[in-house]
């Protein structure tokens, strides 16, 4: 990884002119690109991403006070310090350094630990930030290991990847697992079937002959930042309860879409059907829900609604279960498709690609028009399937582009999207590139 060698040597002199001396190690953790199974890791089901070779790297000198000197090599992020025994996370302000005392916290609460080692880390990353490559996670994820290995103590990759899904909600975000779980699972050369209860993962070989694409939309969406992300999760819990209710099952136990399929032991074809037979199109108000449930507001507000989701009016249960089961169905069969390898695969895969975006865009509405133009635009131009990827409402698509056309494509779609635009051209170099599965996260002892 020569660039990367470059980029340590680089942050080794940075690190010496801020702190005034040489890091002892560094930590490696990197992005991801989710390929398919959008918005469901959260519901319980197994979902299929690759680690992408950009990543967040920190230097880490610890040091013998109780401080935590955190600095960044890009100025746009200000300093920050504070004391390593006292960690407060704001969860009104998705503040960069935030993420890093997720990571911090995390470690500090699975051990059960009241007095920690200060330390000073430089952190530099390349993964474009709020792009749906899963910059936020990575930070966490690497502020995790950095934490660990200061202090000495040994944990499973599984362990580690438990702990930082877990610690990342201190920003206030409901995400499932799936970000961390690739970025410690990741290896290179093949992407995972990550699967939860319990966390584990499966090589799954990707066909030869095609590669992925990632364009970025340059419409950043910071989720921590935003109620769409939370109000989607609180949507399907709410769908899980009612589809439970409808099904004469204990709903108030249930939390997950996959729970109910689980219960009732039934295919992910026939929970479509149960969505289409139990569920109405209609936005359900809270009153209905209550009605439905059994329950009064202040229940629905107090037992079930998060805090940041008290406020909502109306939710869409009907749409957002159909496309979990649906899409949930369409990571098992990207799945079969990679494993048995047939003469079409590529043009297989690059439907059921198509069907996640599809239904990402009008069942889960968590798209954009910027990456509905550019999923149209990468189509035009030779990709077999292409996606949103990550949370939505901006970021990047993912593209299975044939490996013959590949420079054509890239040529096509910076002329297509980015080349009149100059916001977009200005980030191009970050925003349009091929990727192949990359290694998972790693710690680098100062020699």
């Amino acid at each position: 990884m020569p660039d990367l060698y470059d980029r340590l040597l680089k942050l080794k002199e940075m690190f010496n002119s801020k702190f005034g001396s040489t890091p002892k190690f560094y930590v490696r953790a990197p992005g991801r690109v989710n390929i398919i199974g959008e918005h469901i890791d959260y519901c319980g089901y197994s979902v299929l991403p690759m680690a992408v070779e950009q990543d967040m790297l920190i230097a880490v000198g610890p040091v013998k006070t109780q401080t935590l000197q955190l600095a960044n090599t890009d100025p746009l992020y200000p300093d920050f310090s504070t004391t390593a025994n006292n960690i407060c996370i704001d969860k009104t302000q998705p503040l960069w350094h935030n993420y890093f005392l997720c990571g911090f916290k995390g470690i500090q609460e699975h051990f059960g630990l009241t007095q920690l080692p200060g330390m000073n880390c430089l952190v530099d990353g390349n993964i474009p930030p709020s792009s749906g490559l899963s910059s936020s996670s990575a930070l966490v994820c690497c502020a995790g290991l950095v934490t660990l290995t200061v202090l000495g103590m040994r944990l499973s990759k599984v362990e580690l990847a438990e702990i930082c899904a877990k610690s990342e909600r201190y920003i206030g975000t409901e995400g499932g697992g799936m970000d961390q779980s690739i970025s410690f699972l990741a290896e290179e050369g093949t992407a995972k079937l990550i699967e939860f209860s319990p966390l584990r993962a499966t090589d799954v070989k990707l066909p030869s002959g095609a590669v992925f694409v990632i364009a970025n939309s340059c419409v950043e969406m910071n989720k921590a930042a935003t109620s769409h992300f939370n109000v989607r999760v609180m949507e399907c819990r709410l769908a899980a309860k009612v589809l439970a209710k409808h099904k004469g099952l204990q709903w108030d136990k249930v939390l997950r879409l996959e729970e109910v399929q689980s219960e009732l032991g039934i295919s992910l074809e026939e929970m479509l059907l149960v969505t289409e037979d139990a569920l109405h199109a209609e936005p359900y108000s809270r009153e209905e829900i209550c009605k439905c449930l059994g329950i009064s507001l202040e229940e629905l507000r107090t037992q079930i609604l998060s805090p940041n989701t008290q406020g909502e009016l109306t939710f869409k249960l009907y749409q957002r279960a159909k496309h979990v089961y649906s899409e949930a169905a369409r990571v098992l069969q990207f799945k079969q498709v990679c494993e048995a390898a047939p003469d079409n695969a590529v043009q297989l895969l690059g439907e059921l690609m198509n069907q996640s975006h599809r239904s990402c865009r009008d069942m889960y509405e968590c798209s954009c028009p910027e990456l509905d133009q550019l999923v149209d635009i990468c189509r035009k131009f030779g990709a077999k399937g292409s996606r949103l990827t990550g949370a939505g409402w901006g970021g990047c698509t993912v593209s299975l582009v044939p490996a013959d056309t590949l420079s054509s494509f890239l040529a096509s779609v910076h002329e297509a999207y980015y080349q009149g635009n100059m916001s977009r051209l200005a980030r191009e170099k970050h925003s349009l590139f091929a990727t192949k599965p990359g290694g998972g996260a790693l710690v680098f002892l100062e020699a």
